[in-house]
């Protein structure tokens, strides 16, 4: 089956009990069963939802894995991947990562005695120094949030299994849609759901995707024991945003590219970052292991100009957290998305102040473009 048929019949294709053409929202907590330890596959809601199974199978079958996992939201699923580790392990991380990821790892798991180290996973030789006998995964995104830094999976993922390591992906920006990282050799891929996989700004989500069983088995028991599961309407919600992520995703990519080309041009924008832009450090790595750029597009407003005002003379494109729905979305992440990460971590890696994060949507291109002219127009030279 063709990608895009499997984005609509993958997983479990209707409901087999009554004919419906849609997986129905099982919304229950519990199920009878018809004696003592015997029963239709399911005992209670935690651990198991016709729903939510259906879905954890369709992002399995996408991510080219074994077993796929639901969760209440990207935190959550990776959370609960982080909790496959002890005490005293070590984990490499991108340096310019979602500033959530960085929190949870830095503010939560420390407590726990999990530590971590910053890498530029875009330097394989980087990568491969950093890798101590205490090092236990590679986490990265790729392209980063906000910077759209890529680092190549084959390799890391390659270096990873000579060490004995796992590779974890965080696959958001990309969807299997334009990139599968398990079938580039990575052990886990992370969504958040909430973004281009749900795809409508209505509803909070996480993925999780591992390519052995044996990982599957542990992560499942950490699910289910910690219990931050995906409700089954949430899971229905999904179902069907995934059903159309295909056309969705070629339209954000096809806006993102004219926008990315179009701030290029634009005398108040001092830089650009996109990886689907020709001189982008990295193009012809992310060409070799994706089959599109996304939606995302980040851009550095010069000194001169105030972003302030920029933002606030924004009218189609709306500034909130979030990405990755239909509707065009901006962001400032040195104070919104990646306020957790320390300033000087934040200037070091280039996640300064007049930077701006744009979702493109999938609005008639022309408009997005002439609400940026019009908020440009609005900016005042500083001083």
């Amino acid at each position: 089956m063709k990608f895009n048929s499997l984005l609509i019949h993958g997983g479990i294709d209707g409901d087999k009990l009554t004919g419906a053409v849609n997986v129905p929202i099982y919304q229950t907590s519990t199920y009878k069963q018809e004696s003592l330890g015997v029963t239709k596959g399911f005992e209670y809601s935690r651990t198991g939802n016709p729903t939510r199974d259906a879905l954890e199978k369709l992002i399995a079958e996408l991510e080219g894995g074994t077993r796929g996992f639901a969760f209440a939201s990207g935190m959550a699923g990776i959370t609960a991947v982080l909790s496959l580790f002890k005490s005293s392990d070590r984990i490499l991380i991108s340096d310019n990562l979602y500033g959530g990821t960085f929190r949870v790892v830095d503010k939560i798991f420390s407590n726990f005695n999990v530590k971590y180290s910053i890498v530029n996973t875009s330097n394989i030789d980087l990568v491969r120094d950093s890798i101590k006998d205490d090092v236990k995964a590679i986490f990265i995104e790729t392209p980063t949030n906000p910077l759209a830094d890529i680092t190549d999976i084959r390799k890391v993922s390659k270096v990873a299994k000579e060490r004995g390591i796992l590779t974890i992906v965080d696959n958001t920006f990309m969807t299997p849609y334009f990139q599968r990282p398990i079938l580039l050799g990575a052990d886990i891929v992370i969504h958040s759901g909430t973004k281009y996989l749900g795809g409508h700004s209505d509803l909070v989500a996480g993925l999780v995707v591992v390519k052995d069983e044996a990982i599957g088995e542990r992560l499942g028991f950490i699910q289910n024991s910690t219990g931050g599961v995906l409700g089954p309407f949430d899971s229905f919600l999904l179902i069907r945003g995934i059903k159309t992520v295909g056309v969705r995703m070629d339209r954000h990519n096809d806006n993102a590219i004219k926008i990315a080309k179009f701030l290029q041009t634009r005398k108040e924008v001092e830089k650009v970052y996109y990886p689907g832009l020709i001189d982008h450090p990295s193009h012809e790595i992310h060409k070799a292991q994706a089959s599109g750029y996304g939606g995302m597009v980040s851009f550095v407003i010069k000194k001169e100009y105030d972003y302030k005002k920029f933002l606030k003379s924004l009218k189609l494109i709306t500034l909130a957290e979030s990405l990755g729905g239909v509707e065009s979305l901006i962001c400032h992440p040195a104070s919104m998305t990646h306020a957790a990460i320390p300033k000087e971590l934040r200037d070091k890696v280039g996640i300064i102040d007049n930077l701006v994060r744009l979702s493109v949507g999938i609005e008639d291109v022309q408009d997005i473009k002439e609400d940026l002219i019009n908020a440009f127009e609005e900016v005042k030279l500083i001083g």
